[in-house]
């Protein structure tokens, strides 16, 4: 932009620029300068600015300061010129209030067009930096986002709208998920029509029409073979079309032109992750490097996530080999039991249940081990087994918590265990209940009336005697419901009031034990992030 009052001056400097290969557009004064700046689209800015000092609305410096304080136009930069403000401290009043040269008349075309050059060639190098730097930033945002995700589905949304963002272009991710059993395939920044790419965040990523199965196997075969690392390819728009949507087009509005492919793997035998957008954003190098550095990112965090998940898979068998494997037929009572472990991202606890048949009668144990890791559900296997031994020699409840309590002060000090034990007698009529500081057994009677046995002692592991076992007469059709607190334990409610719901929830839920359990299961255990146990008796 030159911006002159003086026509003469104003046609000659044009000329020169034009000439010089430059596209020019002219203002006469200030208000029309700053005008034509104001209504011009962002990727329609002039890269610099020549500004004669002496305006007749206003001084070039004001010009200047108004230009550097718009955050549009803050990195144009401002060449002052002047036949009459040749002064040493007007070159130096024009450099302090932002101009980035100052040329005195009479010009020269060569020095003119040099300083415009150096000027530019400034400019456009701290443009690229601060783009590259912003690009970074995104490329470091996008990152902790994939490594954020929980599931196959969140991660490959957050790898697309990572792509997106970076690129500034719609972007599609596909990856399979953790367990390698369901192809994801989710999109971002999709054109709209007349408009181009959306900006990340203007529309929630969102999943495409079920493509090929074999899709990452047909693009690693083509692309990366048996290797690790990233690969490029350019594909016709017509070709993505066909790898990813159904016949019915479905999706197909995603890209426009040529597709950019890329795929990522981190270590040989696993599925690929692969990440595509406009062919047209891969403009440098730049931008191929940050695209390649966000999919080697995105395969790593894949890879993590498939780790933890087999390794949650991992630990979850090794729990379930420390539970009984079946429940004993014993004439007058029905058993149904649940089992289920917290949510996929945390560690295994300790919950466990038990049923064992002794001389005195049917006992009904339920426990917790304090904490969540590996090493509690080991020291949940040392109890319940040894629970079972004890058991077996005949010891009534009370005995048996004595005797546990005695094992963990012993073998695991600083560990807390609660259990509650229930020996239900032969004929189904009498119950004898020892309570270590755990949820108390919830007891339906036949009219449907529930009631907690809360009788309790301390918890296992604090060297402290028991109380004796509590007896209690129950009605043939009673049930017992034992449960641990993953059950009913909400963050921020109080645990009565849990306790009260789940009371009036068992009153009105089927007398048949199954069904019972699903329902209780299905009312509060829904999101909870801690294992649960449940344990019905119906005793006829």
């Amino acid at each position: 932009m030159v911006l002159d009052d003086n026509d003469t001056k104003r046609y000659i400097i044009s000329s020169w620029l034009r000439r010089a290969g430059h596209t020019v557009v002219e203002a006469a004064d200030g208000t029309e300068g700053l005008a034509l700046l104001a209504s011009a689209a962002d990727g329609e800015l002039p890269e610099l600015a020549v500004v004669d000092v002496r305006l007749p609305d206003m001084s070039g410096f004001e010009v200047c300061e108004q230009i550097k304080a718009d955050p549009r136009t803050a990195s144009l930069p401002v060449i002052h010129i002047s036949a009459t403000a040749i002064e040493v401290s007007d070159r130096a009043q024009g450099l302090h209030r932002g101009a980035d040269a100052y040329l005195t008349e009479p010009i020269a075309p060569d020095e003119l067009l040099a300083t415009v050059t150096a000027a530019l060639r400034y400019a456009r190098a701290r443009r690229r930096a601060e783009r590259l730097a912003a690009r970074v930033a995104a490329l470091n945002s996008s990152t902790l986002a994939v490594y954020a995700a929980r599931d196959g589905r969140a991660f490959t949304e957050a790898a697309a709208a990572g792509a997106a963002t970076l690129m500034q272009s719609p972007a599609v991710a596909v990856a399979l998920s953790p367990d390698n059993r369901v192809l994801h395939l989710a999109s971002a920044g999709r054109r709209t029509p007349g408009h181009g790419p959306a900006a990340s965040g203007d529309a929630a990523p969102v999943e495409l029409s079920t493509p090929e199965p074999r899709l990452l196997d047909l693009l690693a075969g083509r692309m990366l073979g048996d290797g690790t690392g990233t690969a490029t390819a350019m594909l016709p728009a017509a070709e993505w079309r066909a790898l990813v949507c159904r016949e019915d087009g479905a999706g197909a509005d995603v890209f426009t032109g040529d597709v950019a492919l890329i795929l990522a793997r981190t270590k040989k035998g696993r599925p690929p992750l692969a990440l595509a957008v406009d062919a047209g954003a891969l403009a440098g190098v730049d931008d191929r490097e940050l695209l390649s550095q966000l999919a080697q990112a995105c395969a790593l965090a894949l890879e993590a996530l498939r780790s933890r998940s087999e390794e949650h898979a991992l630990v979850l068998t090794l729990q379930r080999t420390f539970l009984p494997d079946r429940l004993p037929e014993v004439p007058g009572v029905d058993l149904a039991v649940r089992y289920e472990p917290a949510a996929d991202d945390s560690e295994i606890g300790g919950d466990f249940y038990e049923v064992i048949e002794t001389p005195a009668g049917l006992l009904l144990a339920i426990g917790d081990v304090a904490g969540h890791s590996l090493q509690a559900a080991m020291i949940m296997g040392e109890v319940r087994h040894a629970l079972r031994a004890y058991a077996i020699e005949g010891h009534d409840p009370r005995t048996l918590l004595d005797r546990l309590d005695a094992l963990l002060t012993r073998l695991r000090p600083s560990i807390t265990v609660t259990v509650c034990l229930v020996l239900v007698e032969p004929g189904a009529r009498r119950v004898h209940v020892a309570n270590a500081g755990h949820i108390p057994p919830l007891l339906r009677q036949p009219d449907g009336s529930t009631r907690y046995l809360t009788e309790h002692g301390p918890l296992l592991g604090l060297n402290l005697r028991h109380p004796p076992g509590v007896s209690h007469d129950v009605p043939e059709g009673s049930t017992l419901l034992l449960l641990t607190d993953g059950l009913v334990e909400v963050p921020g409610v109080d645990l009565t009031e849990s306790l009260d719901e789940l009371g009036a929830t068992l009153a009105e839920a089927p007398r048949e034990i199954e069904e019972l359990c699903d329902v209780l299961l299905d009312r509060f255990g829904k999101g909870k992030t801690d294992d649960i146990a449940l344990l019905a008796a119906r005793l006829r």
